[in-house]
């Protein structure tokens, strides 16, 4: 079997993992054999990575049922299951008015907790009636090898994005729901709209009793776009959530308690933070991160199976293209150290989800609306298995320590830190989406009017995907992060001082 050091670069890192694959697939069993891939070195115990599934189609949630079964989402509207003994793959249903684009589509879904005797299967979906857009929340029944008796329970405002998406159910058999606030941020504060908060709902779609208004399905408030939720073994309910230019968060989720969105990003630190919060009953988020990493799906690690990342958070992240071991306090309620594997290795990914022998399965997303450079990889979009390995390969791959730092980076890092995701490698941006920086008119003209843009922000009327503001560079690094921009993908502008920075400010 072929070893895959660290170091190699993503193209030749592509070849070997195809190599690997067809290698194994040449003497592979007709009885769905996993494709061992990885071993992973951490302190006591190796785990070995394999491929359950491949060649999907942005395989958006996982989820494990109490029977044995893996359910997935597709973001285009298939909803399968894998059989985790046979490994038999069944598509269950694909539902036709799903609307797909961007990060809308099919997202979110949960299995009932004893889908034994409740097989129910809620999925959360964008949908589009002309200029309409909504997102659904809908209860199917699986009956044999078919998913039937749709129940709409509730339905959102939508968008092209920031929809949210994502369900669990809480210790008390409640169903829990983040939404995105679908570019309308003002409404994740104003109660009487559902964007932009977790609504708690009894498992038939009405309102429980003991929410903090018994006619209303709102739980907390003040949420951008959560990417991920799940509950602890205590109980204690937590999310990920996409921050705008900066801070992205993990938060504990309390009962009618404000995260802040859109008047605090983050952790409360700056004048005009600190007094809404004073005013709003506000939580800060228990971990975030600057730069930005894309944090997506989050689940509980509470098994003794891998004893080193028991009673854990494991965060999976698109920007980041890394899973994040977040460890907790004894109380279950803080954050104490945060590990990172499979950086830039298995591309994006996008969920995670754990099953009850402690075995732990990740979504890729490489096949998404923003592919990476080097991605996809052969046969994504997979899903993966990573459990206890009884057998070392050499060289396995190991953890690398977190060392987010804002000091000393150079302009091509200040650019990957807060310019790539949108604006991308390459510099051609994402055509409808996000405007190319190579070529432009605006980044190649008189530097006063690009200063502005970046110290300000652009809100452009015809799409409400802004450019947030990024005065909160120092104004070197505003500076190193212009020249940069004018100075590659063919642009030839001249340079920009930081006192032009500090002038414009």
């Amino acid at each position: 079997m072929p070893i895959i050091p660290t170091t190699l670069t993503n193209r030749a890192l592509s070849l070997i993992i195809l190599l690997s694959v067809v290698w194994c697939s040449c003497s592979k069993p007709e009885n769905k054999d996993l494709t061992f891939l990885d071993n992973v070195k951490l302190e006591s115990s190796i785990l070995k990575v394999e491929t359950l599934q491949d060649s999907l189609e942005v395989p958006w949630d996982i989820a494990i049922t109490n029977n044995n079964f893996l359910f997935f989402t597709e973001q285009y509207g298939a909803i399968s299951y894998i059989n985790l003994e046979t490994h038999q793959q069944q598509k269950l249903l694909v539902i036709p008015e799903v609307w797909h684009q961007r990060t809308a589509g099919l997202l979110a879904m949960a299995v009932h907790p004893d889908f034994k005797q409740n097989p129910y299967v809620y999925v959360h979906y964008t949908t589009k009636t002309d200029t309409l857009i909504f997102n659904k929340l809908v209860r199917y029944t699986f009956k044999g090898d078919t998913l039937e008796s749709p129940k709409e329970l509730l339905k959102v405002k939508g968008f092209k994005a920031h929809n949210g998406g994502r369900i669990t159910f809480s210790k008390s058999g409640k169903i829990l729901w983040a939404t995105g606030d679908a570019y309308h941020g003002d409404e994740s504060q104003d109660l009487n709209f559902l964007n932009g908060k977790i609504l708690r709902l009894n498992p038939d779609g009405s309102i429980p009793a003991d929410n903090p208004d018994p006619k209303s399905y709102v739980w907390a408030r003040g949420f951008r776009n959560m990417q991920g939720i799940t509950v602890t073994n205590k109980g204690n309910v937590f999310t990920s959530e996409h921050g705008d230019a900066i801070e992205d968060e993990v938060n504990l989720i309390e009962k009618n308690r404000n995260y802040g969105w859109p008047a605090i990003e983050g952790l409360h630190n700056l004048p005009e933070e600190i007094v809404f919060a004073k005013a709003n009953n506000t939580k800060e988020p228990v971990k975030s991160w600057t730069p930005v990493i894309a944090p997506a799906g989050i689940a509980y690690y509470g098994s003794a199976s891998i004893p080193e990342w028991n009673n854990s958070l494991l965060l999976t992240t698109l920007k980041g293209q890394s899973l994040r071991v977040l460890k907790l306090n004894e109380e279950g309620k803080a954050i104490v150290s945060e590990e990172i594997f499979f950086e830039n290795y298995y591309g994006r990914l996008r969920d995670v989800c754990v099953d009850a022998n402690g075995v732990i399965y990740i979504s890729t997303s490489n096949k998404d609306w923003k592919p990476q450079v080097d991605f996809p990889l052969p046969g994504d979009d997979k899903i993966l298995k990573i459990s206890i390995s009884d057998k070392v390969l050499k060289n396995p791959l190991t953890g690398l320590k977190a060392q987010a730092t804002l000091q000393h980076l150079n302009a091509a890092q200040l650019y990957q830190s807060y310019c790539v995701s949108c604006h991308q490698a390459d510099g051609k941006g994402v055509k409808d989406v996000f405007p190319a920086l190579a070529g432009s008119a605006m980044v190649n003209g008189p530097s006063t009017g690009l200063i502005k843009a970046v110290l300000n922000g652009i809100n452009r009327k015809e799409n409400p995907q802004k450019m947030p503001n990024f005065a909160f560079l120092k104004d070197q690094e505003l500076a190193d992060i212009l020249n940069y921009i004018r100075q590659n993908w063919g642009n030839q502008a001249s340079k920009i001082n930081e006192t032009e920075i500090a002038q414009n400010r």
